[in-house]
């Protein structure tokens, strides 16, 4: 990789073999052109979510089984757009780093990309079931009536909502948090962004609530972000408490604490990926090019989310192992 395109990245250790080859340098070059337009990477975060947001127009049809080359190139640009998403995504924070541009608000948009991207590509698919389906009741045995297609419908809506609440959402959370952590061990505090609930909520009580609507609503979002992820890491929220009762300020942490701690987290790294836009777009290009998008939502219920709790439990582990040292 170019030297001035590793120089923008958070690490090598948190990016996977497709972005440190592919997505980063494409982005890095984005980000040069932003740069010199003097475009804002909360712009390009914003661009990124709108461009996202928009492949569900394309993901909502059918493809080669249903609507030929036509739906063969409408779920292609599907893809193609989800793509370009993720080029930006990634390079709003490439921006930040290259020009000091670095914010609160740019972290907190940041995290809510994904949110932005598969919600209405999750609809979107709910409503491409509802008028391609004949497949999945081919392999079903169900009968193509009015009836039976409302009401497959509905549970087909109830596993979007289970994939998107207890699937992408948690899984999106950690991925993120565990990244953060490696880097804070790594690089210490000035190279993560590893933010803790309790500061988050003092911010929220600093805004005021007359004229600060949405504000107020973007930060408490956050709050719940940032619970949610300290929620399922009590291991490593406990190896925290123990480090800064012992050592204070996260500068004085022992340079073999943060050795011992990124040594096991590497490894962890290689599952977290596998929670990210590279794999969960993997699988959903397939199953879209299959014509069977709903086999999406088990295999982010079922499959993701084992790999998610598999990951959980190998962090958690090696953090209680690490405190109980201390």
């Amino acid at each position: 990789m170019n030297e001035k395109v590793y120089a923008t990245l958070k690490s090598a250790d948190t990016e996977d073999w497709v972005d440190y080859h592919i997505v980063r340098p494409f982005s890095y070059y984005w980000a040069c052109f932003f740069a010199k337009l003097g475009i804002h990477p909360n712009t390009v975060t914003i661009a990124s979510m709108i461009i996202g947001a928009a492949s569900a127009f394309f993901f909502a049809h059918g493809c080669l089984h249903y609507e030929g080359g036509w739906g063969l190139f409408y779920n292609l640009m599907a893809f193609f757009l989800l793509f370009i998403a993720d080029i930006l995504d990634n390079t709003d924070g490439q921006l930040a780093r290259m020009t000091g541009k670095k914010s609160a608000l740019g972290r907190i948009l940041d995290g809510l990309a994904g949110y932005a991207w598969y919600g209405p590509i999750y609809i979107a698919l709910i409503y491409r079931f509802y008028t391609h389906h004949d497949i999945e009741f081919q392999l079903l045995g169900l009968s193509n009536t009015e009836t039976t297609v409302i009401i497959a419908t509905i549970v087909v809506f109830i596993l979007a909502t289970i994939s998107g609440l207890a699937g992408i959402a948690p899984q999106q959370r950690i991925a993120d948090y565990y990244i953060q952590t490696h880097l804070f061990f790594l690089k210490g505090e000035k190279g993560a962004e590893l933010d803790n609930v309790k500061r988050q909520q003092e911010l929220l009580d600093q805004i005021p609530e007359k004229g600060h609507f949405w504000q107020r609503l973007i930060q408490r979002s956050y709050v719940d972000y940032t619970y949610q992820q300290e929620r399922v890491t009590p291991q490593f929220q406990r190896l925290m408490a123990r480090l800064r009762e012992r050592y204070g300020d996260a500068s004085n942490f022992p340079e073999s604490v943060r050795q011992e701690f990124c040594r096991n987290s590497k490894p962890v790294l290689n599952y977290v990926f596998m929670l990210v836009f590279n794999f969960r777009t993997s699988y959903l290009l397939l199953f879209c090019l299959l014509d069977i998008p709903v086999a999406t939502f088990f295999f982010e219920i079922i499959v993701v989310t084992l790999i998610m709790r598999y990951t959980i439990r190998r962090h958690e582990t090696f953090c209680k192992k690490i405190a109980d040292t201390l």
